[in-house]
């Protein structure tokens, strides 16, 4: 066995062994679920509780309930027949890779098919997706993105027929206005990220999720959209605004206040990197799942891949999303 480094996460360690061999791989997530020093049955919590060894499903029988269970139990694996070893390395790869990872290439490493892949995934994103822990606080920046591709250029024939009319075509549009799907986001500078696709973009609506996720006592940043207008009177720290349509994007106030929406836009260059070059297109149906994961993965970016992987097992748990709500939770 090749030397293993002595800065590794030991998470990474036990993961490696955990994606080659099913009952290695149990045995990982029963220890890191805490089964080998306080099991206790995930349906009625009883800890009289024992583990059938002569049994190659890896069961375990509570006492209590009379009922036999296993460690895909109350996680997102329940009733899935996929090997646990393999939800073990997409569940890595979904933490290691920083703009996300494609069920494509789940497909191609494990040998499942695309479907399965793409129902791993999906659920690992679902897990992905808590609320923040409290409301932000401090200095929290907002603004929305539009989510759809870049728009298509007139070809020739249109060109051509245009100019035989003697007509002007009209500009291809980008962003507020078009079919895409608005998302807006909000960060704690240094901190963590809200985000979510909403059905249009008002005023009611922006300001109504920015008292809802940040604290009173926040400042909030924004760039000169009008509709964030009076925001500011809900905060102790008011609003302030640079005005991007004039090309300001640093301002140095007078009382040491630095205004700018760049750590947002820092947010929403990984999201979009993500969306064009791991996943090249996503269905507007399922795009809050891709949202999730990449505020998730953005608002844990401080952790190592070891650190990633043990809360990510963790936010497993109680996770339960079957195939007819796959696009509406």
């Amino acid at each position: 066995m090749p030397p293993v480094a002595a800065n590794l996460n030991p998470w990474i360690n036990d993961a490696r062994e955990a994606c080659s061999d099913e009952a290695k791989a149990v045995a990982f997530w029963e220890r890191h679920r805490g089964w080998e020093d306080s099991p206790a049955c995930p349906r009625c919590g009883d800890t009289d509780v024992y583990k059938m060894q002569a049994d190659w499903r890896y069961r375990w029988r509570c006492r209590g309930c009379k009922k036999q269970y296993t460690v895909r139990i109350g996680t997102i694996m329940e009733d899935s027949k996929i090997p646990v070893r393999h939800w073990t390395m997409a569940l890595w790869l979904h933490c290691a890779g920083k703009k996300g990872f494609a069920s494509k290439q789940l497909q191609r490493m494990t040998g499942l098919s695309y479907k399965s892949a793409l129902f791993c995934a999906h659920r690992i994103r679902f897990a992905m997706s808590d609320e923040p822990d409290g409301p932000l606080l401090g200095a929290v920046e907002v603004d929305e993105t539009y989510v759809g591709g870049k728009p298509r250029k007139h070809g020739k024939y249109a060109m051509d027929k245009a100019a035989a009319e003697g007509r002007e075509l009209p500009k291809n549009k980008r962003g507020a206005g078009t079919k895409k799907i608005p998302v807006v986001a909000m960060v704690e500078r240094g901190g963590r990220v809200v985000a979510s696709p909403v059905a249009n973009v008002t005023g009611d609506s922006l300001k109504g999720a920015i008292r809802h996720y940040v604290h009173p006592r926040s400042r909030i940043h924004t760039d000169d959209l009008r509709l964030y207008r009076g925001i500011g009177d809900s905060f102790a720290g008011g609003h302030r605004s640079v005005n991007h349509t004039n090309d300001e994007f640093v301002r140095y106030d007078e009382d040491g206040v630095v205004s700018h929406t760049n750590t947002i836009e820092g947010f929403f260059s990984l999201f979009k990197r993500g969306i064009t070059g791991i996943y090249h297109s996503v269905s507007p149906r399922h795009l809050h799942r891709y949202v999730d994961a990449a505020a998730w993965r953005y608002s844990n970016r401080h952790m190592d891949d070891g650190e990633r992987m043990a809360h990510l097992v963790r936010c497993t748990e109680g996770k339960r999303l079957a195939n007819r709500h796959s696009a509406a939770l």
